[in-house]
């Protein structure tokens, strides 16, 4: 929107860059010699420029620069004395200042519905694609989390290159930062083909260790522990998933679904004690989320932690709840486990990670000081904060299945 006001009969006043700061000035008539042109677009950013004869610029404040809207039209009143009294300059400004309050409010509204529909829209989406690839198995869910582990790896680096971390320590060179982005890429695909993932964590550590050290220049700690972090972070924890969904392959004999699966999509042998754990696990991480923000908007009084200041207790309780109830649900549908215990622990454990994963990716983001780790998915940001949750997540199903049930005789 754009509005012009006449400064033929105006006394020109002088207004400093530190006194502007997003705004509008009042509505005249731009039929005027000698214009001047104020253009608000979204965020509430400003546009400037003196016209005149209404033909080319020659004046102009970039439109990066914010400015205050109040002030900009005290300003552009009290420039006109002869035509306005100083009562009349208070109601003009009060006019002007309330009708963008007004439009600001109408602006926001629209925008965070626009932004509710985005997310809506690709949540839905990840979330089918997610489904059928779990349910695929085998090669195209390790091509999956390979793909998502090098996008992860590439924003995890690139924010510890951001100002906010790398002024306070030196990240690694760019090419360590590209080699290990590869690194994390491989791991899952040579955890499917060898079964484990030890042998190459310890070589890919040792690679990286000595490409630092023996570096141009003086080598530092900070360069060390943050690719290392790297690779744990985005290459070593997601490969659990691969070994929970692909590695678990004996049959969950007692699904009722799995025994009436058709034939053309695997038939009963598709249903592995893998996939349900990957399932329940997916699920239950799905609704933690879900009613975590539910309980959080609605009941959210106590801030859990400085790291993430939107995050409360109430918040975390109505999560857990979700957490627990969508295990528990859903181990009586899939028939496993057969301990009610055995569920409940299952979903505290998904929550626990869930949580745990939320909170380490936003303590990375504030030290970067940016919001979203990337722009890749529009309304969610990037992949590390779509995936945040499951990181730590994998790691611990995998372990409770693995290791604690069948100390259980479950």
């Amino acid at each position: 929107m754009a509005a012009y006001v006449e400064i033929d009969r105006c006394n020109l006043i002088s207004l400093s860059k530190s006194s502007l700061c997003a705004c509008q000035s009042r509505y005249l008539s731009p039929s005027s010699s000698k214009t001047l042109l104020f253009n608000r677009p979204y965020y509430s950013n400003l546009s400037l420029g003196l016209f005149t004869d209404g033909s080319r610029g020659i004046f102009r404040i970039p439109r990066g620069l914010s400015i205050n809207r109040y002030r900009i039209i005290k300003a552009v009143a009290s420039a006109e004395p002869d035509r306005l009294d100083e009562g009349e300059t208070k109601k003009e400004v009060d006019k002007g200042y309330k009708l963008l309050k007004k439009e600001d409010s109408a602006s926001e509204h629209q925008q965070k519905a626009n932004q509710l529909r985005k997310r809506v829209f690709f949540g839905l989406g990840i979330g089918i694609s997610a489904g059928g690839v779990v349910l695929a198995g085998g090669w195209v869910f390790m091509v999956a989390i390979a793909a998502a582990v090098f996008v992860g790896a590439r924003e995890y680096f690139e924010l510890v290159q951001s100002h906010g971390i790398a002024a306070g320590m030196t990240p690694p060179p760019r090419y360590v930062s590209r080699v290990c982005s590869v690194i994390c890429a491989l791991m899952p695909i040579l955890t499917l083909y060898f079964g484990h993932i030890d042998v190459s964590v310890t070589s890919a550590a040792f690679v990286i260790a000595m490409s630092l050290l023996l570096q141009r220049g003086n080598p530092r700690f900070a360069q060390l522990s943050s690719a290392m972090f790297g690779l744990f972070y985005c290459g070593y924890l997601p490969c659990f998933w691969v070994m929970l969904r692909c590695g678990l392959a004996a049959p969950a004999l007692n699904t009722r679904v799995g025994a009436t699966w058709p034939l053309l999509l695997g038939g009963p042998t598709q249903w592995t004690v893998g996939l349900v754990a990957t399932l329940i696990s997916f699920s239950s991480i799905i609704a933690a989320d879900t009613y975590a923000f539910i309980g959080g908007k609605a009941f959210g009084r106590t801030p859990l932690t400085n790291i993430s200041p939107k995050k409360t207790w109430e918040g975390v309780l109505a999560g857990l709840g979700g957490c627990i109830a969508t295990s528990v649900l859903l181990s009586r549908i899939l028939c496993w486990p057969t301990s009610l215990l055995s569920a409940i622990a299952f979903g505290f454990l998904n929550f626990f990670g869930s949580l745990f994963g939320d909170l380490t990716e936003s303590m990375i983001k504030r030290d970067a000081g940016v919001k979203d780790s990337g722009s890749l998915i529009p309304g969610h940001g990037g992949i590390l904060d779509r995936v945040d949750s499951y990181i730590f997540t994998g790691a611990l199903a995998h372990s409770f299945v693995k290791t604690f049930l069948p100390l259980c005789g479950v």
